[in-house]
């Protein structure tokens, strides 16, 4: 019989559960055997629960890298809303992985406050009780986290992307399960601190002088238990909710991620293209500051340090401040506007609008002609001293705004219904 390929072998090993169910297993049996046979103290446990977090971490941003579906950013934010629309991704050579655009909006956010995360949970944990570890104790602790760190590895490595398991996340669901393991060390941690302390420590005592051995082998063992209880509710919530579905607990940790391909683009033929004149990019750019308190912040923040500097005398430094307090929010309102709408052109054919960015070349949102609920013509201040028009397409969960059009007729044609004028006469009957 042929052996199978590498890749077919690594496959067949990540089917199932398995590589997960072992990982877990190992994590919480190192534990479990530490304290049992080894002797180890609440130091000894605590220190390799907070470094299992920090691998977790790591390799969960690892994951999140690699993620197959596009992240889910609000489209509203300034310069991340209209670049993760554009679902594109950098393809690693012989194989089906992307490192997606939008997953690199998300990481630079995810990796801080899982930083954080990590840091609150030892200063309640290591913080703590670190101090009674002992050097004995070091080696074994040290050689339990090399064993999580291969094993966490191994098992990204074989189910995550062996098994294809990738495709199904995208950078936010590729982490969230961090936070609930980081719960469970957190709140362990903080039970044992607090029952200890207050059964050893005088009222005055500060609680870095909680003594590690003062957590008796019960308590330890009650820690491991409450771990294990956590991390096998990660690996089996899915199959406990399918019991009964409507008695299921929401813990808020995940959420179903986007579609994982973009807006079909190809349209039937003919197809007229519409375009936003330079003079409404123009003018757009100009103006999106007036609608993003954040760009104000911006410029007062230069604004105040510059004055600090103009009234110790030193124009020159406050003059450049004073400048930058005007071009930076300038220069992101003008990105902003470029990627939403300047760079965006509007393909119009006889079965639907697709609306396609020209800087990657990639669809960005389709509407069929059936998918509107309602079809509107508006002229806003900058459009009647601008000559243009603005199109909104309101569907049932979701609206697209086109601004600053010379003639939207190509799109409206699209679809069966006209649309509602209220500033004007319906030019469309003429």
């Amino acid at each position: 019989m042929p052996a199978l390929p590498l890749t077919d072998r690594v496959r067949a090993l990540g089917r199932g559960r398995r590589p997960r169910a072992l990982s877990v297993a190992v994590a919480n049996l190192l534990p479990l055997v530490g304290v049992v046979a080894l002797g180890w103290n609440a130091a000894a446990l605590m220190t390799l629960y907070w470094f299992e977090l920090g691998i977790a971490s790591g390799w969960a941003l690892v994951r999140g890298l690699f993620a197959g579906r596009p992240s889910e950013v609000e489209r509203e934010v300034l310069i991340s809303g209209p670049l993760a629309q554009r679902r594109v991704g950098l393809s690693l050579p012989l194989t089906d992985v992307q490192v997606r655009f939008s997953s690199l909006l998300v990481l630079p956010i995810a990796a801080p406050i899982l930083a954080v995360v990590w840091g609150v949970v030892g200063t309640l944990t290591v913080g703590v009780v670190g101090g009674g570890l002992g050097a004995e104790a070091l080696d074994t602790v040290t050689l339990a986290v090399l064993a999580v760190f291969v094993g966490e590895g191994a098992t990204t490595l074989v189910e995550y992307f062996g098994r294809g398991e990738y495709r199904d996340h995208s950078a936010q669901t590729a982490f969230t399960g961090v936070f609930a393991r980081g719960a469970a060390i957190f709140l362990g941690a903080l039970f044992t601190v607090t029952v200890v302390a207050a059964g050893t420590l005088e009222d005055d005592t500060p609680i870095s002088a909680l003594d590690a051995d003062a957590v008796g082998l019960p308590l330890l063992l009650g820690i491991v238990a409450v771990k294990a209880a956590f991390d096998l509710g990660g690996l089996y919530g899915d199959r406990l909710a399918a019991f009964d579905e409507s008695s299921s607990l929401d813990l808020g940790f995940s959420y179903d991620p986007p579609d994982p391909e973009p807006a079909d683009g190809s349209l039937a033929e003919p197809v007229e293209t519409v375009r936003q004149p330079f003079r409404s990019r123009l003018a757009g750019a100009l103006t999106t500051p007036l609608g993003h308190p954040g760009l104000w912040y911006i410029a007062g923040a230069f604004g105040f340090v510059g004055l600090l500097f103009a009234i110790g005398g030193n124009w020159l430094t406050a003059g450049t401040l004073g400048a930058l307090a005007v071009a930076v929010p300038l220069a992101i309102a003008a990105l902003d506007h470029e990627l939403r709408y300047g760079l965006v052109e509007y393909r119009a054919g006889d079965d639907a609008l697709v609306a396609r960015d020209r800087l990657f070349d990639v669809p960005l949102w389709r509407v069929e002609p059936w998918d509107e609920t309602d079809l509107r013509v508006e002229r806003s201040g900058l459009d009647r001293r601008l000559g243009t028009e603005t199109v909104a397409i309101e569907l049932r969960d979701d609206e697209y705004r086109i601004p600053g059009l010379d003639d939207p007729e190509p799109i409206l044609d699209v679809f069966d219904r006209r649309p509602d004028r209220p500033d004007g006469p319906d030019r469309s009957a003429d």
